[in-house]
């Protein structure tokens, strides 16, 4: 812990510090507690720059959207507005992260009593909705320049030109399974309409927002009245069509069942979820969402178990480069289960349609 302190030390008075402990369970970056006068004051983590490859950046949208939200919330006279905003701390250097050894660190205050959930219910997904579409609401006037953090995160087009350059180079011979074949004609056969919002904002009909593009349930705290405190986990802010807010979330929430289910019966479309979720996220964006960016709501739906299978199948047809595997076949098993999701979705689309209208 001494090498942990020393690090902290750069953001805070390194006397103050009694321990720092483990923190959460992440997969990307890894994160502790500093104890200072026996309670968690701090939390320090390092960035994975193998996945946010420019932290200058990362950190100076960080940077601008807390801030906004923070001069929001006292224009509007919100209490206790460390609680309902994240702060990142300055370091000796002058930025918000330090850099020791080729690793990347950052300091932000704990917001004590506070606490996620796991949960997928119809009360948290409204929660969810509501709390992400109120985000996207405080940020549709911020001035300060914003990065895509990661380029072409949520860009179908771009994911299903990776597609076809896997299928060109069919580097292990996948694409001698019939299956492959089967579920590569499939893909093609639903593209076009699957990359209608590029193609709509190509022709200037729809904007980019300032989103999260990481929406789930746990990446909001609240208090213990069950109160939503404030969003987390703000490393994949970023432009992005409002898609990628409202169709991630579904589809890892509606999803009844997993993501790499092999059953593929116990996969279909919970309307429940995405009707709570739906209410949430259309009061929460009513003072900004188009009637064209509302009506294209049940295609993000569909877009993203669809951007989704193209993305387990590209890695399947490469040999398993990117994501990892507990069994040779598993994104094969990744992508019938997603694109069961997709088909399931689009059968639910006239349903949803007419939820949205009202």
């Amino acid at each position: 812990m001494n090498a942990l302190s020393s690090i902290a030390g750069h953001f805070v008075d390194p006397k103050t510090i009694e321990t720092i402990q483990p923190l959460g369970n992440g997969l990307i970056n890894d994160t502790y507690k500093i104890i200072v006068g026996g309670q968690p004051k701090y939390v320090l983590q390092r960035i994975n720059n193998a996945v946010f490859t420019d932290v200058e950046m990362l950190q100076n949208n960080i940077e601008a959207v807390t801030n906004h939200i923070r001069q929001k919330y006292e224009s509007q006279g919100v209490k206790d507005i460390n609680r309902r905003v994240l702060h990142f701390l300055k370091a000796d250097t002058g930025k918000t992260y330090v850099v020791e050894d080729g690793q990347y660190w950052r300091v932000m205050d704990f917001i004590a009593d506070s606490y996620t959930y796991e949960a997928v219910t119809p009360e948290y997904a409204y929660y969810a909705g509501r709390s992400f579409g109120d985000f996207e609401s405080l940020l549709t006037d911020l001035e300060a320049p914003i990065g895509e953090i990661i380029p072409d995160f949520h860009n179908i087009e771009f994911r299903l030109k990776q597609l076809e350059d896997a299928v060109a180079a069919d580097p292990v011979g996948q694409m001698r399974e019939l299956e492959v074949q089967k579920l590569v004609a499939k893909v093609r056969e639903a593209s076009e309409w699957m990359c209608l919002g590029e193609v709509l904002y190509s022709q200037g009909k729809l904007p980019k927002r300032i989103c999260h593009c990481d929406t789930k349930v746990n990446n909001m705290l609240f208090d213990k009245d069950g109160n939503v405190l404030c969003i987390i986990d703000l490393d994949t802010v970023m432009p992005s069509f409002v898609f990628s807010d409202f169709g991630d979330f579904l589809r890892s929430a509606a999803n009844t069942g997993a993501e790499d289910d092999p059953d593929l019966d116990n996969i279909h479309f919970n309307m429940e979820i995405f009707e709570a979720f739906t209410k949430g996220y259309l009061e929460g964006t009513a003072s900004f969402l188009t009637p064209l960016e509302k009506d294209l709501l049940p295609y993000a739906a569909t877009l993203f178990p669809y951007m989704q299978a193209v993305r387990f199948l590209t890695d399947y047809i490469n040999g398993n480069t990117y994501y990892k595997i507990k069994y040779s076949t598993h994104n094969l098993v990744r992508t019938r289960a997603q694109w069961r999701l997709f088909e399931e979705a689009c059968a639910h689309t006239d349903e949803m349609k007419k939820f949205i209208t009202g």
